[in-house]
């Protein structure tokens, strides 16, 4: 049994951590604690408070108790406001505070489209566009194109949360691009993992979503590879494991 440790900001799409983990297939348990989300607010200075090393800290005994492997703060906006070298920064501290390896969710997108071997990709974002712009930032940081980014200008993870199939296939259509080998929706407070493989189709190119490269980060960080077709061309590229 390998166990995943994620930290998750508030209450918005974390049902699809334990729908991820029937979808594995696997020996492979998932545990999430919640952090303290602070204020609701896809701003700056909210984002940079929201992922401040005493927020992560405090979710980490829950983690160690459940006997996590791995720890991966589940949050892309509360990763990259804080830059390339400020991201890695908040990762090491974290690593150093767990004792085990550690990522976050800006991370595991740069880490899922080399995986799949794709440069050149295309945003589809729930945030403001302040927002949006640091993240493709943040991305052209890891070595990737961007080939266009679009913004839905919503402020609050609680209300992205409310999302259904249609509206997360409207906005990944809005986004892609046909220089784009690749679409990303990057906001953990959205329900995707119920969706990968319609959007996949929708698109005929691979998505690459919050919660499923956090997911996939978890297990590259413990050193595990699982085929899941259902959730898209980042676990189907991978090596079937025998259990």
């Amino acid at each position: 049994m390998t166990a995943l440790g994620f930290l998750y900001p508030g209450h918005s799409a974390e049902d699809d951590y334990p729908r991820i983990e029937q979808l594995l297939g696997s020996d492979i348990r998932v545990e999430l604690v919640h952090t303290d989300i602070g204020e609701d607010a896809h701003r700056v200075d909210a984002l940079r408070e929201m992922g401040s090393a005493d927020r992560l800290a405090q979710g980490m005994e829950g983690l160690r108790l459940a006997g996590a492997e791995t720890v991966v703060w589940a949050c892309t906006s509360g990763s990259f406001v804080h830059g390339w070298e400020g991201a890695q920064e908040q990762v090491r501290n974290l690593a150093r505070v767990a004792g085990m390896p550690a990522s976050s969710t800006s991370f595991a997108f740069v880490h899922a489209a080399r995986e799949i071997g794709v440069r050149r990709v295309a945003v589809g974002s729930t945030y403001p566009e302040e927002v949006t712009a640091l993240f493709a930032e943040f991305l052209r940081a890891g070595g990737l194109e961007v080939t266009g980014a679009r913004s839905s200008g919503i402020v609050t993870a609680a209300e992205v949360g409310t999302w259904g199939e249609e509206d997360v296939l409207t906005l990944a259509r809005a986004a892609d691009a046909a220089d784009a080998q690749a679409v990303l929706l990057p906001d953990t407070a959205l329900h995707t993992a119920a969706h990968l493989s319609l959007l996949e189709k929708a698109l005929s190119k691979p998505v690459l979503t919050a919660n499923q490269v956090t997911v996939w980060e978890g297990l590259r960080l413990a050193d595990r590879r699982v085929n899941a077709p259902t959730l898209g061309t980042l676990f189907t590229r991978q090596p079937l494991v025998q259990v």
